[in-house]
């Protein structure tokens, strides 16, 4: 009958003042959020440079405080805080977390990891299992990722474990962007280096101050060219590779080189 009377001292009274008060908890919460998000997302909006990508990173870390705060108060409305409550309580949320929700409580977990070390943050350009674009959105449970081509991926934080995340700018305004060119073999390779650096330093969309370098690398079909620099803003970047794309090839067959013939497993190598 003792151990009865405990157990039941598990979880307090409800009455309609308690409803009333987790009522306001929840609401409060609600909109808590949601003017946090818009407010840090405004202030990102008009901000400019390594500023704005850090008041970005506050929105999933804002969210997660707030959630935490909210939790720590409601709780011990609900449950009575004993040690015998909390050691049944951690002791149920486990069995839960083994049989039914491992993977999304794991995805919640991560998403607690990338709020502390940040391995993507809104307005940075990742690549995650071969989905690239830029970073929109940072949930507590999935990172929304919007493509080049316009669609909105919702990627699980659970992919933080096992896969590598590639993050083209890191929360900075430098990405590193490479236009290609396949030249037959016979050109005068130091014109042709000097000729694509120019394009690259003559382009409106170049960031100054960032190194240009054009790599070369001879094939059994020709050469293969790389102009490697960097845009002013990183969503200029395809803007950037075709208007070097572009220059490039105009200034080359000007100049009568013939690009390269390739076969058709080049592609594999390339």
């Amino acid at each position: 009958m003792e151990d009865q009377g405990q157990y039941a001292k598990l979880f307090n009274d409800i009455d309609s003042q308690t409803l009333i008060t987790l009522g306001i908890i929840l609401v409060s919460t609600i909109l808590l959020i949601i003017v946090s998000q818009r407010g840090l997302n405004w202030v990102a909006n008009r901000l400019h440079g390594q500023v704005r990508f850090r008041v970005f990173a506050l929105v999933p870390l804002t969210r997660l405080l707030i959630l935490i705060a909210a939790l720590a108060i409601a709780v011990p409305i609900i449950i009575e805080p004993s040690l015998r409550n909390m050691v049944t309580l951690l002791g149920a949320i486990g069995l839960a977390i083994g049989f039914a929700l491992k993977d999304y409580v794991s995805s919640l977990i991560a998403g607690v990891v990338s709020a502390v070390e940040l391995p993507y943050r809104p307005g940075d350009w990742v690549n995650i299992e071969g989905t690239y674009g830029e970073v929109k959105h940072v949930g507590m449970r999935t990172v929304e990722v919007q493509t080049p081509d316009d669609d909105l991926v919702a990627v699980p934080h659970l992919k933080l474990w096992d896969t590598a995340i590639y993050n083209a700018n890191n929360g900075g305004t430098s990405l590193q962007c490479v236009a290609s060119f396949y030249l037959h073999p016979e050109h005068e390779a130091g014109w042709v280096r000097k000729a694509l650096r120019d394009v690259a330093l003559t382009s409106a969309y170049l960031k100054f101050g960032e190194p240009i370098i054009v790599v070369a690398e001879e094939k059994p079909w020709g050469t293969h060219y790389r102009i490697r620099a960097y845009p002013v803003d990183p969503r200029q970047q395809f803007l950037f590779i075709t208007d070097l794309t572009v220059r490039g090839k105009a200034v080359l067959s000007a100049a009568g080189i013939q690009p390269a013939l390739l076969p058709p497993d080049a592609a594999l190598d390339a």
